[in-house]
């Protein structure tokens, strides 16, 4: 079953999370992920919600975007991401 990666990311370093754009890509593809949102345009309809940077992630399974978040990989990159930012990231299971 397919699962979404949501994150909603206030840049507080550009230079660094630069360098964490470049680092992930790679590893979210190596898990089976693709980008589906990445740092465009939102339109806020209902509630008080102002996301800084949108990014939404497919993966096949909950288990792969796991192994992902988790992997020797990503994880140098994680620490790249909280260091250079406010991050609220959640994962989502599809509906089949």
């Amino acid at each position: 079953m397919t699962a979404y990666v949501i994150a909603d990311v206030e840049v507080t370093d550009p230079a660094a999370y630069e360098e964490y754009r470049t680092l992930v890509p790679p590893t979210i593809e190596k898990y089976g992920g693709k980008y589906l949102a990445r740092g465009g345009a939102t339109e806020i309809k209902e509630g008080a919600w102002k996301p800084a940077r949108f990014v939404i992630l497919e993966f096949p399974s909950m288990d792969q975007a796991k192994r992902w978040y988790d992997s020797p990989e990503y994880t140098p990159a994680r620490a790249i991401r909280q260091r250079a930012s406010k991050s609220k990231l959640l994962f989502v299971e599809g509906l089949g």
